[in-house]
């Protein structure tokens, strides 16, 4: 198995203010699926991928990504596993305001042993003729996209979406939800997305609903749509 996760426990305060947030999660991922996670606020969406993204650390259990346990990893080695194995989109594009689209999306290059050629996936994301545009020249989208690029050109194992879309409007979103897709098919980098639209379960191939802390559901699409063909 690709990514494996087991009974991932996760608790923030202590004593009375104690507040259990991920309560035994139990959870694989082939690669090279799309696998959305979806819950109301407070579910444990967020902080699972943050956990998985070892930007947060779990109180028990183990997560593995291709049979490496990430609670035997020191500092060094999980900074080494965060930019060998992963890649972020979150909801704000954090993009360095006095770079290019051309030098944010090499930043990420610049991170990886095995880069993607940056020009093949400026034409890929439909940025090549904004290349050279600082990001308060750009639209949201292209902002978003721009910080896709960021995370991809690293050819990451595994990219980690937080609320991808939250930010933007329908059209969009829907541009974007697109584009994720064709990076999934043409890379074949495994996606886990956290969203609160319901309707993007339809293009995953695996949905984990989360609520208070535990998964509800975990099942595969068997009738998968396009991006292009969601509607909400």
């Amino acid at each position: 198995m690709f990514l494996e996760i087991n009974q991932i426990r996760k608790s923030y305060g202590s004593g009375e203010s104690r507040v259990e947030v991920l309560k035994g999660i139990d959870l694989s991922v082939e690669q090279g699926e799309f696998c959305v996670l979806l819950g109301p606020s407070g579910s444990g969406k967020s902080t699972l991928l943050n956990i998985i993204g070892g930007i947060d650390q779990a109180d028990s259990g183990d997560i593995c990504i291709r049979g490496e346990r990430m609670a035997d990893m020191k500092e060094k080695k999980l900074t080494l596993y965060r930019r060998k194995h992963l890649g972020y989109i979150f909801q704000m594009y954090n993009l360095i305001p006095n770079l290019t689209v051309r030098e944010n999306v090499e930043v990420g290059a610049y991170l990886s042993e095995k880069p993607l050629d940056v020009d093949e996936l400026l034409h890929t994301l439909g940025l090549y003729d904004h290349r050279n545009k600082l990001p308060n020249q750009l639209s949201g989208g292209q902002q978003q996209r721009t910080a896709i690029g960021r995370a991809i050109v690293k050819n990451p194992d595994i990219l980690l979406c937080d609320e991808p879309t939250g930010a933007l409007d329908y059209n969009t979103s829907k541009e974007i939800l697109k584009l994720i897709e064709k990076v999934n098919q043409k890379y074949g980098n495994t996606v886990i997305m956290v969203t609160h639209n319901d309707a993007i379960k339809d293009m995953a191939d695996r949905v984990v609903r989360l609520r208070d802390g535990m998964i509800r559901k975990n099942y595969l699409n068997e009738q998968k749509l396009s991006a292009d063909a969601l509607d909400w």
